[in-house]
C-alpha cells in the first residue's frame, strides 16, 4: 500500500543536521563558482577551468577545497572534472531543467530541479518523466515555487539504503 506523507512528516533530524553543515559549505567561493560554471554552461567542470576564475588563490588550496567538497558527497570529481554539483549533473539523468536563456542542464533527482529556480534565482522549466505512469511532466518553477501546471505532482522520496555513502551512487 502506497503511503502518502507530507514534507514535515518525512524530515529526518540527522539528515537535516548534516545539510545544515552543507549548506554553509555551500558559501564557500569555490563551491559557488563551480555552480555557477553549471549554470554558464553545461558540465562537466574541469578544475582548470575554476583555477582559471580564482586566479588570486592557490591551486592547491582550490584543489584541496574540491577534494573536501567530494568528500562531503556536495561534488563528485572524476579525472579533474566536476561531474555532479547538486543540484546540476553533467551526466544524463531524466530530470531536465530549462534555464531563462534556453539552455538545458541536468538535475540529480526531482527535489534538486525544484531548487535551481530559487538557487539561479530565475523561472525554469522542469521536464521529467512521471515514475509510476511513464508519463511526461513539465512545468514552471519560479524562485517562489512551482507554477499552476505542476498542481497534483508529487514528488516520490526514498530513504538511502545503509551503507549507501553518496546520494549519487543512484544515477
Amino acid at each position: 500500500m502506497l503511503e502518502i506523507r507530507t514534507a514535515d512528516e518525512l524530515v529526518d533530524p540527522e539528515l537535516e543536521a548534516r545539510w545544515a553543515l552543507r549548506r554553509v559549505a555551500r558559501q564557500a567561493d569555490v563551491l559557488r563558482h563551480v555552480l555557477q560554471a553549471f549554470v554558464e554552461r553545461p558540465g562537466p567542470v574541469s578544475v582548470d577551468a575554476i583555477f582559471a576564475v580564482l586566479t588570486d588563490w592557490p591551486p592547491q588550496t582550490v584543489r584541496d577545497s574540491l577534494s573536501k567538497m567530494d568528500e562531503d558527497d556536495l561534488i563528485q570529481l572524476e579525472d579533474d572534472r566536476v561531474q555532479i554539483a547538486y543540484p546540476f549533473s553533467a551526466r544524463p539523468t531524466p530530470f531536465v531543467v530549462r534555464l531563462a536563456r534556453g539552455h538545458e542542464r541536468f538535475a540529480c533527482c526531482a527535489i534538486d530541479a525544484l531548487g535551481i529556480a530559487p538557487m539561479a534565482g530565475q523561472a525554469v522549466q522542469v521536464r521529467a518523466g512521471c515514475h509510476h505512469c511513464g508519463s511526461s511532466l513539465e512545468f514552471t518553477v519560479t524562485p517562489d515555487g512551482p507554477g499552476p501546471q505542476a498542481q497534483g505532482v508529487m514528488v516520490w522520496v526514498g530513504k538511502r539504503c545503509e551503507g549507501q555513502q553518496r546520494i549519487t551512487t543512484s544515477l
